[in-house]
């Protein structure tokens, strides 16, 4: 298997994709082969696979690995979102299961999420530290414009796709209580699951535009009849949603690769003025281990 070394890749690609393998089996994939990718941040979630959809460069990442060895809270986030830097990528969509936290979600409903809430405590939640210091804004911490063009291929595909939603990112790898699951409906959120964060975060200190598809799998604990739900329906749904998932790829890959404005966004220069550590006050050795993340204005 082919390795490819710090600051190196054989492949190469413009969008990436992080979600489960069921997501990667997309006819019409060609050129496929796994590579991996070393980081200067550990070992990702497992090889890049590469391939090509209609002319359009692509790289998937199983965020869990082929298998889903990784638990939420042992993924590397920093890793994978920094090979995906270092194969090309300017564009991520990440592809998750979600519980509903609204009636009007039910089981099968994909929610284009515009809003997180961070409730993760035990990982790594940003490329930078002492040394060198960086605050970037996460007011608005998925791209508009990915989010525009996933509502058009949904629309496309014929899949219930609803625009707008606040994901919970919670810690994991328990479910919620009662008690938490109803405070969580409180606070307006709309779907709960285990892996946005601190992707989105990453993502954006990595300057990538980054969009999420919750993919609705079962009601949270919440909801009156979440106690009648089966293990096998659940997974009848998950299937399910893969294959719309993949259908929803293959709309999607043509609008975000000829996206001709896409170098005019501003998800792109997300660290023009975020960086606080004066240039002279640095640390190289940080410097050096960034160098993927935030060349740019290194």
């Amino acid at each position: 298997m082919p390795i490819a070394k710090q600051g190196e890749s054989m492949g190469q690609a413009s969008i990436g994709i992080i979600g489960g393998s069921g997501v990667y089996d997309i006819a019409g994939l060609e050129n496929k082969r796994w590579e991996k990718v070393e980081s200067s941040f550990g070992e990702p979630s497992d090889e890049l696979l590469f391939g090509e959809l209609n002319g359009v460069k692509l790289a998937f990442l199983p965020r869990h690995g082929r298998g889903h060895k990784i638990p939420p809270s042992e993924i590397n986030f920093r890793a994978n979102i920094d090979v995906l830097k270092r194969v090309g990528v300017t564009d991520v969509i990440s592809v998750s299961a979600v519980g509903s936290l609204r009636e009007h979600l039910t089981p099968g409903t994909f929610v284009i999420v515009d809003q997180f809430i961070d409730r993760t405590f035990a990982r790594e939640k940003s490329f930078f530290g002492s040394g060198l210091v960086a605050h970037v804004s996460m007011a608005h911490p998925v791209c508009k414009r990915l989010g525009d063009h996933i509502e058009k291929a949904a629309k496309e595909a014929n899949i219930n796709a609803l625009r707008g939603g606040t994901y919970l990112v919670m810690e994991g790898p328990q479910f919620s209580s009662l008690a938490e699951s109803e405070l969580y409906r409180q606070w307006g959120c709309d779907v709960i699951g285990m892996t946005n964060m601190p992707e989105a975060k990453l993502a954006r200190e990595a300057e990538l535009c980054y969009a999420t598809v919750a993919m609705v799998t079962d009601y949270d604990c919440w909801h009156p009849d979440h106690d009648d739900v089966t293990v096998e329906q659940i997974i009848k749904v998950l299937l399910a949603n893969a294959d719309k998932a993949k259908t929803l790829v293959k709309h999607l890959v043509p609008h975000v690769g000829h996206d001709a404005k896409a170098c005019e966004c501003g998800c792109r220069s997300a660290l023009q003025y975020a960086l606080i550590t004066a240039p002279e006050a640095r640390d190289e050795v940080m410097k050096k281990k960034l160098q993927a993340i935030a060349g740019r204005v290194l």
